[in-house]
């Protein structure tokens, strides 16, 4: 009875051992990853438009970095991170296959910037509340 107490303790959910990596119910790829400092997964998320352009304007700035053929399509798929200084923002631009009038926009992360149009369209409005806050 001991010894099957003892190989018990160092089990955790679903059976799993707890690594050095601190990770519960780790496999080993995440352990080794656990050890080097792996970050924390980005949010993605993805948009179908119908839309005969594939620049589609979301209010930020975008620089293109690569693109590629992809496997089944015509299509290639574009490669574009923020332009903001500090945003590690990414997304990727590609048509459908299967309908060419769909472009599918994946965004992976979250800006942690104001929009840039937006602010465009909002300057004149806050320049004009300062002016009459002096009043």
């Amino acid at each position: 009875m001991f010894l099957m107490e003892e190989s018990h303790q160092g089990r955790r959910r679903g059976g799993e051992d707890e690594g050095s990596s601190g990770v519960v119910g780790a496999t080993g790829k995440e352990k080794a990853a656990g050890r080097r400092g792996k970050k924390a997964a980005r949010p993605r998320f993805a948009l179908q438009t119908r839309s005969a352009n594939d620049i589609l304007d979301d209010g930020y700035r975008w620089r293109k970095y690569g693109q590629k053929a992809v496997k089944n399509n015509v299509h290639p798929r574009s490669y574009y991170r923020c332009t903001h200084h500090t945003c590690n923002v990414k997304k990727q631009v590609q048509r459908l296959s299967m309908d060419t009038t769909v472009v599918v926009t994946t965004y992976e992360g979250v800006h942690n910037h104001p929009c840039e149009k937006l602010m465009e369209a909002l300057s004149p409005l806050l320049k004009q509340i300062q002016f009459l806050t002096r009043f």
